[in-house]
Order: C-alpha cells, then structure tokens, then sequence
C-alpha cells in the first residue's frame, strides 16, 4: 500500500448554503456536504430532494471517475430566462467506496452556478501533502531518458511495483497517424517483466472489442473508469474485465493519458491484491499521469514524424530529413537506377468514369508498382499526377560504385518492374478497367536532395539521367512496348557478377533495339532497347 499524500474528504457544512445564479436561487439547504479531493477545487454537493426537480431534466450523459465512481447528469434551466444549461449537475448514484458520503447528493457546473453564499465560512481543509515514491522520483529524473514507448512502459510497471502498487498487468493505448494502422497497445505483465507490442488496424474502431472497452470510454474523453472485479455484481460488464476476473484479477481502473492536442489515450492498471487499488495507489499513478502523458506525447511524436516522413516520402529519404537535411541544396550526388511509370489513358479515364471509380483505378496502380519497389529495395520519390518516379540508389560506401553494385540495382529494378506488370495483368476490379502503363528504366548520377522555394520544398531527385528516363517512357505509347530501358541500364544489367542474379520472375529476358531516339534536351542520340 502506497502514502502518496492523496487522498478524498466530504464533510458535512455547518450552516444554510444557498447557490446563486444572478439574482435567482438554484438550491438552498442546511445539509450541504463539501468534498475536497487532493490538489483540486471543492465542491459543494446539495441533497437531490433541496433542488426544485423542475429545474433539472434527466439526460444520458456519463463520466467516470476511478475514484468516486460513475457520474450521471441534468441539464439545468435557469430559473430566469428558462435556458438550458447541458449537463448543468451530476450525481454519483452508487459511488465507490471513498466517496460514500456523496450519494443522494448532487452538485452543479461552474456555468450553473455563479457564486455561493454561506452562513457559517467553511471550514479550511488540510493541506495537499507531497508525492514521494520511487515512482514519482524516476518520473522526474530518469523517464526523460526513455528512448522508446516500450521502454517507458517497462520501466513504468517495474516502478509502480516498487512503489507498492499492486498492479500485475498495465496496458498503454496510444492513438498514431499511420495509413494502416491505427496506433499501438503496450501490454507489460509482472510475472514475465516484459512488454508486448500490438498495432490494430484502423478496422478497430469499428470493432466489438473497441466498442465494448472501457478504452473506448476514456477515448471520447469521458474520465476515468473503475470496477472492482472480485464482488458478486458489477457495474461494468465489458469482456475485458470478465476475462482479467477469470485470471484472478481483483480490480481494475482505466486513466485517460491526454496529450496536448486533446487526443485521448489510456493507460489501464489490474490488481491481483486481496483488497485491489487503494485510494493512495490510484492517487499516485493520477498525480503522474500528466508527466508520463507528456514523455508518452514526445516520443509517439517523433514515431508519428517518422512515420509520416516515410509514408510521403519514403523510408531513405524520410530518415535523411529527420537527420536534419532540411534546408535547400542540401543533398548530394549519387549513382542510382531510375524508374518511371505512367498510367495510360488517365485523361480519357478520368473523364469517363466516375470519381470514386477512377481514384480506385489510380490507387490499384500505385499500389501495383508500389509494393514491388519496395520489395526490391527501391523507393518511391514522388507521385506526379498519375506517373511514379521511384529510385534504386547504391549504397552509401565506398564499394557502392562499383560496376558490381550497379548491376545488382539493375537486377533488383528489373524484376520489380516485370513483378508490377504480372501483377498488373493479374488484377481485377469490378466496374474499373484493366490497369494499362508504361516503365521506362535508367541509370546514372542524380542530385539528391532538396529544390523549392524558401519555406516549401520538395526532397526528390534531378539532373539528366531523369529526364531521360521519363522521356523514354513516353515512348512505350508510340512503341507498343510496356517496359523500355536505355543502353546504359541494358549495359549494367549485363554487368560481371560472381554468382548469377535471376529474378523472382524467371530468368532475365531479351532486349530488342527499337532505334536510336533523340529526345527534346538531350545533345545525344539514344538508343533504347524493349523487353521482348
């Protein structure tokens, strides 16, 4: 059991209180009770029978509180103008054991009342004591330190524990900004002392076992909530709570972790003590839930961050501006093979089928190309309109640029491009056509880097070597030809290598030569070779 210094009191007042808005009386009474709750205004409860019952409308509206229980509400007419103040006064029906003293009684919202008179002053509650705990002394010198969202709560179950907290499972709930996955749970057990990690996609949302959680509660803001799981009745019956009682948990409690955007996450605590949470134990994890949700904000911050970088820009570029490449010019010169693709007949499409229909269409050939690209090690720059420039770059050291290297992107490019078109004869899709496009395949030096204006820039790559890879491109149109490739590539390709490179399509095709080209910009003749 821990002495954090928190703790609940509810005194009954000595005299008449009455509450005032403006001129008019709400509620007046000779048996008002004060609760005083650690760190935290007073509030003045009134008897439900001293409050004209035509000046309060039931409603539906609940929040919860780990400590005084769940809290139901009126909404109040003002006893003047006859306006309606929403969710004006709460009650607690079947407080929790500390906050016996409030029920029958309910107390009004600063928007109800406007000021309190009394006949006798009240009387001055106790000081707020200090938190002091093994918790609260890692909290302020070590958990800044934490350098990942596992971490935090590992060391967090441990500290808890050696602050005399009987908890023996915590589970952290913390929301993201991912396209696929919707945030991620951390789940610590003591008899393990490890974490395990889920990612839910965005489908949980609409899920039982989100929508029949005390985690969907505390989601939408409405407190904390709080069940003792070894009595014989429950208020709360959600399937988490039935499944923790099986293994023979004996209370439990569900805290909001607030960051400072308004999102609300959860942190949720089981006990297996005989006698579950105390006042004091929930006390001290609540005075340091407002520090650990900011430790939790920084670093689902900088997880979001990288996340957000990757999904825009792509995992090699994103790390190399979260590394601090972020002003313009900086970038640098790098060999790399380069890829670009065009869907075909996207004007006519967009104009003859529906909007939903088309952007279903796009998608299916991003994703076609996309994951392909990424399976090979590539990466996608940028789409522009419904063309995709993505690049294969040699490694970072010194070795990177040899003929070697290259030939192993070349390789690597190949078969992502022959694996899009299997997959893009292979797709289907009711009511959308046939995925049509066109790669063109290149390699040489491009600047890598930022270009843009002073506050709006664009990481990608320029230089020669892509403009002449979407000018080939162009004429897989006119050539009937889905995939071209210049002589350069041709040349890497059929690179030396010690061990023969085959792709996951088969052995390496033949090229025919359709010609040498000469394209607007470029000095020089080019020749260009088709995949037979």
């Amino acid at each position: 059991m821990t002495d954090s210094g928190y703790r609940i009191d509810i005194k009954d007042h000595n005299g008449r209180v009455t509450a005032h808005r403006g001129e008019c009386v709400v509620a007046e009474t000779d048996r008002a009770v004060i609760l005083r709750e650690t760190r935290l205004d007073d509030y003045i409860y009134f008897p439900i029978a001293s409050v004209d019952p035509g000046l309060l409308t039931p409603c539906d509206h609940r929040t919860f509180c780990p400590f005084k229980g769940t809290a139901t509400y009126w909404h109040v007419t003002d006893p003047a103008s006859g306006v309606r103040i929403e969710n004006g006064a709460w009650a607690y029906r079947s407080p929790l054991p500390e906050a016996a003293g409030i029920e029958g009684y309910l107390c009004f919202s600063p928007e109800v009342v406007e000021r309190y008179s009394f006949a006798e002053a009240p009387v001055k509650g106790p000081d707020d004591g200090h938190v002091s705990s093994p918790l609260s002394d890692w909290i302020l010198r070590e958990a800044g330190f934490c350098t990942s969202r596992r971490d935090l709560v590992l060391q967090l179950g441990r500290k808890l524990v050696e602050s005399g907290v009987p908890v023996y499972r915590l589970n952290i709930t913390i929301w993201s900004l991912h396209p696929q996955i919707v945030g991620a749970n951390f789940n610590w057990r003591r008899d393990t002392d490890s974490v395990t990690v889920s990612e839910p996609s965005h489908d949980l949302f609409s899920s039982e076992q989100f929508l029949n959680s005390p985690v969907r509660l505390v989601t939408e803001g409405l407190g904390g909530v709080r069940q003792a799981l070894n009595v014989e009745r429950m208020e709360f019956e959600f399937p988490i709570m039935q499944d923790l009682r099986a293994e023979g948990a004996t209370d439990y409690v569900a805290m909001p972790l607030r960051f400072s955007d308004g999102q609300y996450n959860s942190m949720t605590l089981a006990s297996d003590d005989e006698n579950g949470f105390t006042t004091a134990d929930l006390g001290l994890v609540f005075e340091c839930v407002g520090v650990l949700s900011r430790y939790f904000e920084v670093l689902t911050l900088r997880t979001n961050t990288m996340t957000l970088l990757d999904t825009y820009l792509g995992p090699r570029t994103g790390r190399k501006v979260l590394e601090g490449a972020i002003r313009r010019g900086d970038g640098e010169n790098i060999q790399a093979v380069v890829l670009f693709s065009d869907l075909r007949n996207s004007s006519r499409l967009a104009e003859d089928l529906p909007r939903d229909d088309y952007l279903r269409l796009l998608n299916r050939y991003f994703e076609t190309l996309l994951e392909p690209i990424a399976e090979q090690g590539g990466e996608v720059l940028k789409f522009i309109g419904d063309a995709v420039l993505a690049i294969f770059p040699l490694a970072d050291d010194g070795a990177a640029r040899t003929g070697q290297a290259l030939t192993v992107q070349a390789h690597n490019a190949l078969a992502a491009a022959q694996s899009a078109l299997a997959r893009g004869k292979g797709e289907t899709d009711q009511g959308c056509p046939a995925i049509d496009f066109g790669i063109a395949l290149h390699v040489g030096e491009v600047t890598y880097g930022n270009v843009g204006g002073h506050d709006r820039l664009d990481f990608t790559v320029i230089g020669p070597a892509v403009n002449l890879a979407t000018r080939i491109e162009r004429l897989c149109k006119t050539s009937g030809s889905r995939v071209l490739v210049s002589s350069e590539f041709r040349a890497a390709l059929n690179g030396d290598l010690p061990d023969p490179v085959v792709s996951e399509t088969g052995p390496v095709p033949r090229f025919r030569s359709i010609g040498a080209h000469r394209f607007p910009g470029i000095a020089a003749d080019q020749t260009v070779f088709a995949l037979t």
